[in-house]
C-alpha cells in the first residue's frame, strides 16, 4: 500500500527567522544581548540623522534576575533617544514584521536597511521570557506619548499590539524601546559592550551616549561636534553589478513602463545617449525600446542584458557616498582613551566592484600602555556604514588589508602574515550603499581584491604619518641620552684631570662652568637639528591637508623649541667667561659681547611672535 503524500505548506517569513535567529545575530545568550543593543542603538541613530538631529542617546543594560535558560541571567535593556518619534500606525510594523523597511534597497548609506534586526530581538525576547518590547514614543505636536508593548505574530509576520496606554513624558519627541530578555553580559574584549560602545563613540563624533552597565556604572561620553552628517540620496544600481535573473526580477518590478524608460529610471549611468550607442553597436531591435518592461519575454531581456554587460559604461557616482571626516574623526578619537599620537586619513570615494565606496582609517596610541613589551596584537576596529563589526574577524576584508601592509618599516612590530602587536588601536571604517556581507547578520564584509587593496592604501597613509612621528621621538630620545651621557659622566673626568695636574678649587669652578657651557651649545645644535627634521616634516604633512588639530600641536611644539633657543642665547650672552691665570681660557671681549646680543634679539623676537600666534 502506498504511503499517503505529504501536503507542501508554505512558512512566512517571520517563522523562517524564529527558527534560524543565529543567522541574524542570535547564536548564543552572550551575542544576543550585544545584537540587541546594537540594533536599537542602529534605529536610534539613523532616525535622528534623518531628521537633522544630533542624537542624544541613553542606553541601559542590567540584570534583574536568572533566565530561563541554562546559565544565563535575565537582562533588561533600554535605548532612548531624542529623535523624531514613531508613528503610533507604524510601531506594530517597525517591531514586529520583518521586512518592513522604509530603506530597503534603496542604495543608501544607512546603517539598518533589511527590517530584519530590531523584529529579531522581538522574536528572542518572546521565545525567552514569553514576552515582546515595550515602546515608549512621541512625535512632535504630541501631548503625551503612547506606551505599548509589541509582539509578532509568528504565523502571519505581523506585529501585534498590547497593553496601549498614553503615558506623560517630559521629552518633546523621541523613542524609548525595553526588551527583557535571557542573556550573559560580555563587558571586555573585542564581542564585549564596552568595545562597541566605544567604537560607536568614535565612528559619531555628533553623538551624546549615556550608558549603564552591569558592575561598570554610568558613563557620560559628549559630542564633539554639532553637525549632523547629511545622508546622500540613495541610487539606482549600476547594470554591470546584476546578474541575469536579478536584471529580468529587476524589469517585472517597474509593470507597464517602456523599456527605454526603465532603463534610464531603474539604473545608474544609463542616459538617452548610452542606451543609443548600446543598441547601434549590439544591433538590437528599436522597437524593444518602446515596449513595456514587464511585457519582454526572456529572450529579449537576455539580449538586452547581454548588450549592456559587453557595453563601455561610466563607474557609478561616488556622489552617495558620505564620510566622517578627518577633523571629526581626530576629535572623536580622542574619547577612547589617553592617546598621545594619532594618525588620520580620508580616502577620496572610489569604485571598488562597480560600488562606490570610502574607506576611512585612524591609527592611535595608548599612552597608558606605552613602555610596556607589548606581544599582543594591535586593537583592530571594524565599522561598515558606521557601525561596528564585532565578531568572526579573520574573514573580513579590513583584517585581510591590514595583515597585507608591512607595518616593520612604519616602526610596528609584526609577525609574519599576522596583524601588528603593540600599543595601538587600527581603526577602518567602509561607507557604501551597497556592501557585501557575508551573511544576514553583517558581522564581516566579504574581502575583494579591489576593495582590500583600497582599504590597505589607505592603511599605508597613516602609517607613513605614524612613522614619521617615531622618528621624531627616536631623535629626541637620543639627543636626552646624550645629554644625559656627558651629565653622568662629565664630573667624574673634571675630578680625574683635577686630581693629576694638581689644580686648585678656582680651576675645578672654572672647568665645570665651561663643561655645562660647552654642553649647552652642544644642546642647542642638537635641539636645532631636531627643529629643522620637525619643519621638514611639517612641510610635507601640509601638502597632504594636515588637519586644524596637528597643525597648532606642532605650532607649540616649535614655540617651545624658540624659546628654549632664545633663553640658552640669552644666558650665553649674559654670562661673562672667567679668564683662567695659565691662559687655558679665553677672556670674552666687548665685541664679542655685542655680537652675541646682536645674534639673541632675532631669536627673542620670534619668540614674541610665536607666543602672539
Amino acid at each position: 500500500m502506498a504511503k499517503p503524500t505529504r501536503q507542501i505548506t508554505t512558512s512566512s517569513t517571520a517563522e523562517y527567522f524564529s527558527k534560524n535567529l543565529q543567522q541574524v545575530g542570535f547564536s548564543s545568550p552572550t551575542k544576543a544581548v550585544l545584537t540587541t543593543v546594537k540594533e536599537a542603538l542602529d534605529n536610534a541613530l539613523d532616525a535622528c540623522e534623518d531628521h537633522g538631529i544630533a542624537p542624544d542617546l541613553n542606553v541601559s543594560v542590567e540584570k534583574v534576575g536568572n533566565g530561563s535558560l541554562k546559565n544565563t541571567d535575565r537582562i533588561r535593556i533600554r535605548v532612548e533617544d531624542n529623535g523624531p518619534g514613531i508613528d503610533p500606525g507604524d510601531i506594530a510594523k517597525v517591531f514586529g514584521e520583518y521586512l518592513a523597511s522604509s530603506k530597503f534597497g534603496r542604495g543608501r548609506c544607512s546603517r539598518g536597511q533589511q527590517g530584519i534586526g530590531i523584529s529579531a530581538a522581538t522574536t528572542w525576547a518572546i521565545q525567552t521570557t514569553a514576552k515582546g518590547v515595550t515602546v515608549t514614543t512621541k512625535t512632535k505636536g504630541q501631548k503625551k506619548a503612547v506606551k505599548c508593548l509589541v509582539e509578532v505574530d509568528i504565523k502571519h509576520n505581523k506585529g501585534i499590539i498590547r497593553e496601549k496606554e498614553t503615558v506623560d513624558w517630559d521629552r518633546p519627541s523621541g523613542t524609548a524601546v525595553e526588551f527583557l530578555i535571557d542573556g550573559r553580559v560580555q563587558l571586555n574584549g573585542e564581542a564585549g559592550l564596552v568595545n562597541y560602545l566605544r567604537g560607536n563613540v568614535l565612528v559619531n563624533p555628533h553623538m551624546s551616549i549615556t550608558y549603564t552597565l552591569p558592575e561598570s556604572g554610568t558613563t557620560r561620553i559628549e559630542r564633539v561636534t554639532k553637525d549632523v552628517p547629511e545622508i546622500p540620496e540613495a541610487i539606482e544600481p549600476h547594470p554591470h553589478t546584476m546578474k541575469l535573473g536579478e536584471f529580468i526580477s529587476h524589469a517585472r518590478l517597474f509593470g507597464k513602463i517602456k523599456t527605454a524608460n526603465w532603463l534610464k529610471q531603474g539604473f545608474s549611468r544609463l542616459n538617452d545617449k548610452a542606451i543609443a550607442e548600446i543598441w547601434k553597436q549590439q544591433k538590437l531591435a528599436k522597437a524593444l525600446l518602446d515596449k513595456s518592461a514587464d511585457g519582454l519575454n526572456e529572450k529579449d531581456l537576455s539580449g538586452i542584458y547581454g548588450a549592456i554587460q559587453n557595453a563601455q559604461l561610466q563607474p557609478p557616482s561616488t556622489q552617495s557616498v558620505m564620510s566622517i571626516g578627518e577633523e571629526a574623526l581626530s576629535l572623536s578619537i580622542q574619547r577612547l582613551g589617553d592617546v598621545d599620537f594619532f594618525s588620520v586619513i580620508s580616502r577620496k570615494p572610489c569604485i571598488c566592484d562597480f560600488k562606490p565606496v570610502q574607506i576611512e582609517v585612524a591609527v592611535a596610541r595608548l599612552k597608558d600602555r606605552r613602555g610596556e613589551d607589548h606581544d599582543e596584537p594591535v586593537q583592530v576596529l571594524r565599522f561598515a556604514n558606521r557601525v561596528p563589526l564585532q565578531f568572526d574577524k579573520a574573514a573580513c576584508a579590513i583584517v585581510k588589508a591590514i595583515t597585507t601592509v608591512n607595518w616593520r618599516s612604519y616602526g610596528i612590530k609584526q609577525p609574519r602574515d599576522a596583524l601588528p602587536q603593540g600599543p595601538y588601536i587600527v581603526a577602518v571604517s567602509m561607507v557604501s550603499p551597497f556592501i557585501k556581507f557575508k551573511n544576514a547578520s553583517k558581522e564581516t564584509i566579504d574581502a575583494s581584491d579591489e576593495l582590500v587593496e583600497e582599504i590597505r592604501r589607505a592603511l599605508m597613509q597613516a602609517g607613513q604619518k605614524l612613522s614619521r612621528h617615531i622618528n621624531r621621538e627616536s631623535r629626541a630620545n637620543d639627543h636626552e641620552t646624550k645629554i644625559a651621557h656627558i651629565e653622568q659622566f662629565g664630573p667624574i673626568l673634571i675630578d680625574g684631570l683635577i686630581r693629576l695636574t694638581k689644580a686648585d678649587e678656582k680651576r675645578r669652578v672654572n672647568a665645570t662652568e665651561g663643561l655645562r657651557k660647552l654642553l649647552g651649545r652642544d644642546a642647542i645644535d642638537s635641539e636645532k637639528a631636531l627643529k629643522v627634521a620637525k619643519a621638514q616634516s611639517e612641510a610635507l604633512d601640509a601638502k597632504r591637508h594636515r588637519i586644524k588639530m596637528f597643525r597648532e600641536e606642532d605650532q607649540e611644539m616649535e614655540s617651545r623649541e624658540a624659546q628654549k633657543i632664545a633663553n640658552a642665547e640669552a644666558e650665553a650672552a649674559a654670562d661673562e667667561m672667567a679668564e683662567d691665570t695659565d691662559g687655558d681660557v679665553a677672556v670674552v671681549t666687548s665685541k664679542a659681547k655685542a655680537t652675541a646680543k646682536n645674534k639673541m634679539k632675532p631669536a627673542a623676537k620670534q619668540v614674541k611672535k610665536t607666543a602672539k600666534k
